[in-house]
């Protein structure tokens, strides 16, 4: 199988989990424990948040631990605005399901959500967010990197609009961190969400770095973990996990983004060349190196989908935690892409283990399909 859909999920990398198996089948101690094997259990715990905090430029006493994503950002959403009372937040069209529904549940506490749109390539402007801050929005979030299309946003030059303004700006930065550099402390924002698994790591852990001027409520309460900030014993294994993929990540980056680019270009070439119909979103705008949100005019992403799997081929249509939906995607929607074409996407998120061959795989599967789709339309005609 060519693995082409690593904005979903990426294989666990064999170093990780070496470092790993110690804590899975080992008698390691709590780290809240006071003997020695909590001793261990905590510097454990201290040095992948050491590891962590490195990749994102943050200080480690930033950063607390969460089961991964989508609880970084319900954290970061509704630990603020717990704090506040009930006032006017800001979101972007194009955030992920983890940040939407927790705004659509702090609408329903008396909070109004307003949306920013996005330009035509899917990239959210300062401008923009100055149009909510002037509406009185007391939080913001606008994500780092779009999930689907890859395109990235000058997060620095939207905290230069928020903090001035008394806001706070939050954003989800789970597709961006491992694929590109991030800085927290240069970014400005406030709060920022990550996940292990987008960048060779285990699931079911991530975390969420909160600028110390933040006042944030626990979204879990229990046993003082995380400083009184996460209630819960803390995921040892998965955490030091998140680290070692972390430390690999900062070492590897610009090795990883040369080579996603290339791949990356090669198939947007490749398309040009051969398969001339093709779409590709958010071309326009900076993006992630691995990334390529395409359609073919005239079929079903979820068809093209399933004819690409049948030759070997894993590609999504969009964010994984939206599939089996035929809803036309709400990122390309607010982009102003037609209803029509937008059922007719398929994302293509590369990762460490693709090849060239991969890439010219998949051209060639994407040249097979044009075809049927023009002799389909031949014989209609």
């Amino acid at each position: 199988m060519i693995y082409l859909d690593h904005n979903a999920t990426t294989p666990l990398d064999e170093r990780v989990l070496e470092a790993m198996l110690p804590w899975l089948q080992g008698a390691g101690g709590n780290p809240s424990s006071v003997h020695a094997l909590g001793r261990a259990a905590r510097a454990a715990l201290e040095r992948a948040r050491e590891q962590v905090a490195a990749l994102a430029g943050a200080h480690p006493s930033q950063v607390i631990f969460t089961s991964g994503g989508t609880e970084a950002n319900n954290a970061a959403l509704k630990g603020v605005t717990a704090r506040l009372p009930a006032a006017r937040l800001a979101v972007s069209a194009v955030e992920h399901a983890s940040v939407q529904q927790p705004v659509a549940a702090l609408a329903r506490t008396g909070w109004t959500a307003a949306t920013i749109p996005v330009t035509d390539q899917g990239e959210v402007t300062a401008q923009a967010v100055e149009a909510a801050l002037r509406d009185g929005a007391r939080l913001v979030s606008v994500m780092w990197a779009n999930n689907e299309t890859g395109v990235v946003n000058d997060i620095a030059a939207i905290a230069a609009a928020v903090r001035p303004a008394g806001a706070v700006l939050h954003t989800d930065a789970v597709q961006a961190l491992g694929k590109m550099p991030l800085d927290f402390t240069a970014s400005g924002a406030h709060l920022m969400s990550m996940s292990a698994h987008k960048l060779n790591g285990p699931k079911g852990v991530g975390a969420l770095v909160v600028d110390k001027a933040v006042d944030l409520e626990p979204l879990l309460h229990g046993g003082g973990q995380e400083k009184g900030r996460r209630g819960g014993t803390e995921n040892l294994a998965g955490i030091v996990g998140f680290g070692i993929a972390a430390e690999l990540a900062a070492t590897e980056l610009e090795l990883r983004r040369t080579r996603m680019t290339a791949l990356r270009q090669r198939l947007e070439q490749g398309l040009t060349a051969q398969v001339p119909q093709a779409v590709v979103f958010g071309g326009g705008a900076s993006r992630l190196p691995n990334t390529v949100f395409l359609a073919l005019p005239g079929m079903e992403g979820e068809t093209l989908l399933l004819e690409l799997d049948r030759q070997g081929i894993a590609l999504s249509s969009g964010a994984a935690c939206g599939s089996g939906y035929h809803e036309p995607s709400h990122v390309l929607r607010a982009m102003g892409v037609t209803a029509d074409l937008a059922r007719c996407a398929v994302r293509v998120s590369l990762g460490a283990g693709n090849t060239e061959h991969d890439v010219d795989t998949l051209i060639a599967a994407l040249r097979t399909q044009a075809a049927r789709l023009q002799a389909m339309a031949a014989t209609a005609w």
